[in-house]
């Protein structure tokens, strides 16, 4: 049987669900996070879980050679349409390997982590991301603050788009954040479910240290702002 991600993820109702991303959102945070690192022209750069591409076609256009890798079809698919001779993509699994001692930076945004059943499949991504790594290469995860998640969950609700009607349901169980999104479309019930590990910052700090990554700053907002525990919607490490 697929995992939810791989089937979820290449559905096209899941791009329907999420066809209103922010671009102007995620525009201002590479330009946040760019400037706060200061990347050098040509830098290399792999946006891992690129989806269809927003944050690496917009990194490219600022100049950098940029990878994309993703692990449906339809979204590497959609992103090979932008591609060119500094931006290219790949379908790929994050838990396997992938060009090794390669990248300055290696960028993995909104909540690309943590779909996984076990610690060890986590670990192996992080672990696959310091091998890709050069030396002093550079880690930005970009990823939920649970707290705040759970502070302002919403536990139901109708979304109706492209004339689908999403029924959506949220809860916290047994240490994963899942969002159960039923609907009927094409003359059959669909019910797809998203399933992402509430980890803490001390959680994945543990992760990041079992993989040989050092943490040395940590945001809470795409304005890179500081990370306040209760407060914060983003929970950013580099």
């Amino acid at each position: 049987m697929k995992n939810w991600f791989a089937e979820w993820f290449d559905s096209k109702y899941y791009h329907i669900l999420y066809q209103h991303r922010d671009y102007a959102e995620a525009r201002l945070f590479m330009d946040n996070l760019v400037a706060h690192l200061n990347v050098p022209p040509q830098a290399t750069i792999w946006d891992l879980a690129c989806g269809k591409g927003r944050h690496s076609i917009y990194l490219a256009e600022k100049g950098f050679d940029v990878t994309g890798t993703d692990l449906s079809v339809q979204s590497i698919t959609a992103a090979r349409e932008s591609e060119h001779v500094h931006l290219s993509f790949f379908q790929h699994d994050m838990r396997d390997g992938f060009r090794i001692n390669y990248f300055d930076y290696i960028f993995n945004l909104f909540t690309s982590f943590g779909y996984f059943d076990h610690d060890k499949d986590d670990l192996k991504v992080l672990k696959n991301v310091t091998k890709s790594l050069k030396t002093n290469g550079i880690f930005v995860m970009d990823f939920l603050n649970v707290h705040h998640v759970a502070a302002n969950l919403v536990p139901e609700e109708i979304k109706i788009l492209s004339d689908v009607k999403f029924h959506i349901t949220r809860n916290i169980t047994d240490g994963y954040i899942v969002k159960t999104i039923s609907f009927e479309a094409e003359g059959r019930q669909h019910q797809h479910q998203e399933k992402v590990r509430a980890f803490t910052l001390d959680e994945l700090t543990h992760l990041f240290t079992k993989a040989g990554l050092t943490i040395n700053k940590v945001f809470g907002d795409y304005q890179l702002n500081e990370f306040d525990p209760q407060q914060s919607p983003r929970l950013i490490l580099c």
